[in-house]
């Protein structure tokens, strides 16, 4: 079947995956695997899709509409399957082949162009907090998720390669890394975290009226989750003269209307911005990472 990936998706992996290119290479059979598998039709490819993965518009045999999706085996496909089998559709997406297990996801489908962040930013934000206090329940016995301090534990330590070879980002480093010793020194109800949870990760559905896509589940304390929603729209808060002030008070609202400490709330962002800001000057993005070191600088 004729394939072409979104340029989206081949620049992404190229930045980041040493397997990008095999993945894209064997990427044709692995769709006609797993159309076939299914009883698929394909519509067609979803344009610009995301940084991780191939979304392709699909019909199952009834003719009911799906989405299915495959993942490079970085990014963790069996991980995602199974916080979206343990969600059962709850404040997330349903997944429709529980059993499956070849790296691809057939789901349902939702209204991929219409996400939170097409509303204005007040209702987006409460409209996705609403949608992540949902996702925060107790992980299942005998799961195989990463936690927060393992994830973040690799982190750290680019962070620290970063820091060594930029002294620039230092300052930022030290103190990014000086919080999450504190927050890991804390003993907290762990809970299944959706892992890169933000506004465009909410979209519109017809079972519900917003439904969570795309999780990189983890398993650790709720407030390391809503941590990435407090930034975003990083660019409109940057270019605001209060943008400062802005982003204080979204952590102290978020905080409770979530009911996670503020001081825990401010301490996560703190590190997921400046390990966001760092990993993009890595990866040679130095317009993104300029925005969430400043960002960082504010907290």
């Amino acid at each position: 079947m004729a394939l072409e990936p979104p340029q989206r998706l081949v620049t992404a992996l190229g930045e980041t995956a040493q397997d990008g290119d095999d993945w894209l290479d064997k990427l044709p059979g692995a769709v006609e695997k797993a159309v076939a598998l299914r009883g698929l039709t394909v519509e067609r490819v979803h344009v610009p899709g995301g940084r991780s993965s191939l979304v392709l518009m699909v019909r199952r045999s009834d003719d009911t509409p799906a989405v299915l999706k495959l993942v490079p085996p970085r990014s963790r496909p069996e991980s995602e399957r199974a916080a979206l089998a343990h969600w059962n559709g709850l404040g997330a997406v349903r997944l429709l082949d529980p059993e499956c297990a070849d790296g691809a996801l057939l789901m349902e489908r939702l209204h991929r162009d219409v996400s939170v962040r097409s509303l204005p930013e007040a209702k987006a934000l409460l409209e996705a907090a609403g949608t992540l206090r949902r996702l925060w329940v107790e992980p299942p016995a005998g799961h195989r998720f990463e936690t927060v301090a393992e994830r973040t534990g690799r982190q750290a330590d680019a962070m620290r390669a970063s820091a060594a070879a930029d002294a620039g980002v230092g300052p930022l480093v030290d103190a990014a890394l000086a919080a999450r010793d504190e927050l890991l020194g804390a003993s907290v109800e762990p809970r299944l975290l959706h892992g890169t949870f933000r506004q465009s990760k909410v979209l519109a559905g017809d079972r519900l009226p917003w439904l969570a896509v795309g999780p990189d589940p983890v398993v650790g304390e709720p407030a390391f989750d809503l941590a990435r929603l407090v930034r975003d729209r990083v660019e409109d808060l940057i270019a605001s003269p209060s943008g400062a002030s802005i982003t204080r008070r979204r952590v102290k609202k978020l905080a409770e209307s979530l009911e996670v400490e503020q001081e825990r709330l401010r301490g996560w962002t703190l590190f997921r911005a400046v390990e966001s800001g760092v990993r993009a000057l890595r990866v040679g993005r130095p317009q993104d990472a300029e925005l969430l070191l400043e960002f960082a600088g504010w907290l």
